[in-house]
């Protein structure tokens, strides 16, 4: 039977910090999955080790620990909790499923699960551009995603660059750019570009 210290939502919890494969903060956890983490289950997930939530900004940002994605890969195998219902037993099945797949492919968790770095800078530039799809610098971009690799940003924005509605454009007036607009830059085709604009649906 499935470890049963821990509560359904905070499996979901887990589970949902493994597939994101990132820090998350309660908002972003609603946002992706409905779901919050705080107070006793914070508390709990905390002492367990199994998360590690850091204040920032008064709001918590929540991590899966070490011992959070081993708990993870052990969970795959195990029969699903008592009383966990149909949402329960329809997760369990899907772990099951995916614990066959590892199995046969000689995949880790890893493999299969990475941080959606496109999602993010379009998360970051709809929140920095307040939703307006106006231009936005690169350079106020790449602060915002501090904690992400610049490559894995550039690959990302070169991914965004490819469909409609998305636009990575040089800034026309070169004198106002700053040391921090060149530095930030995005190179495509050849040319400098130094604004993300994403189109608003109307």
């Amino acid at each position: 039977m499935s470890d049963d210290r821990l509560t359904l939502n905070e499996r979901c919890i887990l589970f949902v910090l493994m597939a994101e494969a990132r820090e998350l903060t309660n908002a972003e956890l609603y946002a992706v999955a409905g779901l919050k983490l705080d107070g006793k289950n914070r508390r709990h997930l905390n002492d367990l080790d199994l998360v590690a939530s850091t204040m920032v900004s008064r709001a918590y940002v929540h991590e899966l620990t070490d011992g959070g994605a081993v708990w993870c890969t052990e969970e795959l195998s195990r029969e699903r909790p008592e009383r966990s219902g149909s949402a329960g037993g329809a997760l369990y099945s899907v772990l099951a499923g995916l614990h066959r797949h590892l199995d046969d492919s000689g995949q880790t968790l890893a493999d299969i699960f990475r941080p959606d770095v496109a999602g993010q800078v379009e998360a970051a530039y709809a929140e920095l551009t307040r939703g307006k799809g106006s231009d936005l610098r690169l350079a106020l971009l790449r602060e915002r995603l501090g904690d992400v690799p610049r490559g894995e940003v550039d690959r990302a924005l070169e991914s965004l660059a490819r469909r409609d509605g998305v636009h990575i454009r040089a800034e026309s007036d070169q004198k106002t750019l700053t040391a921090a607009d060149l530095e930030a830059a995005l190179v495509l085709g050849g040319t400098p570009r130094h604004l993300l604009a994403i189109e608003v649906p109307q």
